[in-house]
């Protein structure tokens, strides 16, 4: 058979959207295609350290952590605020671990056995060091966290999770052209997870009456995540539910997790959706093509959602002059990253594409005369 005239056009399935083709030896051939890789769901909590307290505070966190809970999340994340009022040691497993000890790992607390691996991944808030950096250390004390436990990445499968921090005394500045901003740019930009979320405490988007954007007191946010590669943004502080999309992305506050409850003011714009009935936390489920984010109150009523999707990539691969051509087929406006190996192992990006139609054709000018060749196409968030 001519080899020029023989051509491959095979949707196929790999982790992380994986589509992947085989040139060897002047011929073409397909891979068997592989699974997808399964859902991973995560739960997310803000504002929700008040149990010390007792009384209604106490069972409201714990209704929302039993909401939580019963979704079976692989893991959780917060958008701050763990431990009222004021970060100290002597509140933290009544406002933490008591409810989500077995996500923890290691458990230090009194409220039974801890996790096998750690599955909680907080964010610090202004109740965690009101009074200074000083204040955090039982914080920093209660759980192990990665790189310096204030910022850092954790990734599950299609998804990384980055928790950063918005407030203002953070040692390497929480501002766009700090040395936290420039680690999250370096970190999302090398991430290869088809999802991207960040969260932190205070969003700079929100109609909050009380911590809104007419305060003006997280400017220091306006960070460029759409340009970053951020999927979604998580934050807490404003004690309600609000979905605000701004610069092509989803802000989402989630403040709702058993203390007071906010009030809203004139909705800022792209305000999509506002919550302050009770409480409740969000559901997100992501695939390695979709990402669901879902608002749940505490009576198991689903008040807002909304969904991201990406077909995943598409390869076909044919001979034109003695060379392979590439074509890239996926969802309009969505970027995907082409790759290149000799022996499956190795790979190297050819080609990073944000389609303006539903295909493009690439060309692999690295080719050199080698005998065989693979190519695989994925989604890039």
């Amino acid at each position: 058979m001519n080899p020029e005239m023989f051509r491959v056009n095979h949707p196929c399935f790999f982790p992380r959207a994986f589509c992947l083709i085989l040139l060897a030896l002047g011929a073409l051939g397909v891979a068997s295609p592989q699974g997808r890789a399964a859902q991973v769901t995560i739960g997310v909590v803000g504002d929700y350290g008040s149990a010390y307290l007792g009384g209604a505070s106490l069972s409201n966190v714990q209704a929302v952590a039993n909401l939580i809970k019963g979704w079976n999340p692989d893991f959780i994340i917060t958008t701050g605020d763990n431990n009222y009022p004021d970060g100290e040691a002597s509140n933290i497993d009544t406002n933490i671990g008591q409810f989500f000890r077995e996500y923890i790992h290691p458990y230090l607390g009194t409220f039974g056995p801890g996790g096998t691996t750690n599955r909680f991944w907080p964010s610090i808030g202004n109740h965690e060091w009101p009074f200074g950096v000083s204040f955090l250390a039982p914080y920093l004390a209660y759980f192990t966290l990665p790189g310096n436990e204030r910022y850092y990445s954790h990734r599950h499968g299609p998804v990384e999770v980055f928790a950063v921090v918005g407030d203002q005394q953070e040692p390497d500045g929480a501002v766009p052209r700090s040395v936290q901003a420039t680690w999250l740019s370096n970190s999302l930009a090398s991430s290869t997870a088809p999802w991207r979320i960040v969260y932190f405490h205070a969003s700079p988007y929100s109609s909050s009456a009380t911590h809104g954007s007419h305060t003006h007191e997280a400017d220091n946010m306006l960070w460029p995540f759409t340009e970053m590669g951020a999927a979604a943004i998580y934050t807490g502080h404003n004690h309600q539910y609000e979905r605000i999309l701004t610069n092509g992305i989803n802000y989402v506050t989630i403040g709702l997790g058993g203390g007071r409850i906010d009030g809203f003011v004139t909705p800022v714009a792209g305000s999509m959706a506002r919550y302050n009935t009770t409480y409740g936390a969000v559901r997100v489920k992501i695939t390695e093509t979709n990402l669901v984010s879902e608002f749940i109150n505490i009576f198991g009523e689903v008040k807002d959602t909304f969904t991201l999707a990406a077909l995943p990539a598409r390869l076909s691969l044919w001979w034109s002059g003695g060379q392979p051509r590439i074509e890239l087929s996926g969802t309009p406006g969505h970027p995907y990253i082409t790759e290149a190996s000799t022996n499956l192992t190795d790979w190297t990006p050819i080609a990073t594409n944000r389609l303006v139609s539903a295909t493009t054709n690439l060309a692999d000018a690295s080719l050199n005369g080698r005998p065989a060749r693979f190519y695989r196409a994925s989604n890039w968030r």
